[in-house]
């Protein structure tokens, strides 16, 4: 299954589980509804109830009372069932792929970001099948600063920003190409396997049509 297909499905999984949740706790649901003071405290108090995204307690706000129904619980808890069965990984083993406690920030000149652009290349091979050479990588990591100084590319630094102080954990290149944006994610090894390529992709989304309006985005699979 490619990453893309895998994290759309992965999106409306948690969508359908939120719901099943909601409807398994609607009492308290109506109630943390009704209590609210507008919308925005409501989706703040559903999320934090449910233990989900703002953007899946919005859907469940939109839900509508023949949803209420034993039929159209059991219908929806039925998606949900055929979409775990569809899918290689949840969110249960990769926590960081629903995207929460995590974030992009502009890739800079700093010596942070040097460092971790030159583990990131060290696992780059030549056209000779050798590792890019010192002055390969550096050569690279300027041209790079170089196009998102005239706007032709945008780089991010990915962080898990869940602790006292964010973690880097990835590196997010966006290159424009004509009306195209060549999107390609890389997870540093330590932190491979836990869902990061998976949130690199959806806030990328975002970022990167920020950056490059009427494009299209091209995502390479994340290492």
């Amino acid at each position: 299954m490619t990453t893309h297909i895998q994290d759309q499905i992965l999106d409306r999984r948690e969508i359908t589980s939120a719901l099943v949740r909601a409807l398994e706790r609607r009492h308290e649901v109506l109630d943390a509804v009704v209590d609210s003071k507008d919308h925005q405290e409501a989706l703040t108090t559903v999320a934090e109830l449910l233990g989900t995204s703002e953007a899946n307690a919005e859907a469940v706000l939109s839900l509508k009372f023949s949803a209420l129904t034993k039929a159209a619980r059991d219908r929806i808890q039925g998606e949900l069932e055929n979409l775990d069965a569809t899918l290689e990984w949840t969110a249960l083993d990769r926590p960081a792929s629903s995207g929460q406690n995590f974030g992009l920030r502009p890739f800079s000149d700093s010596a942070e970001d040097k460092s971790l652009f030159t583990i990131r290349s060290g696992e780059q091979l030549g056209e000779d099948g050798k590792p890019w050479s010192e002055d390969r990588i550096e050569a690279e990591r300027t041209g790079g600063l170089g196009r998102i100084e005239d706007e032709s590319a945008a780089w991010f630094v990915a962080e898990d920003v869940s602790g006292d102080s964010p973690k880097s954990v990835g590196l997010v290149f966006g290159e424009l190409d004509g009306q195209e944006v060549n999107v390609a994610i890389w997870i540093a090894p330590e932190s491979r396997k836990k869902g990061y390529g998976t949130a690199c992709v959806k806030h990328s989304r975002r970022e990167l049509a920020a950056e490059f309006p009427g494009t299209v985005l091209v995502v390479r699979a994340p290492a």
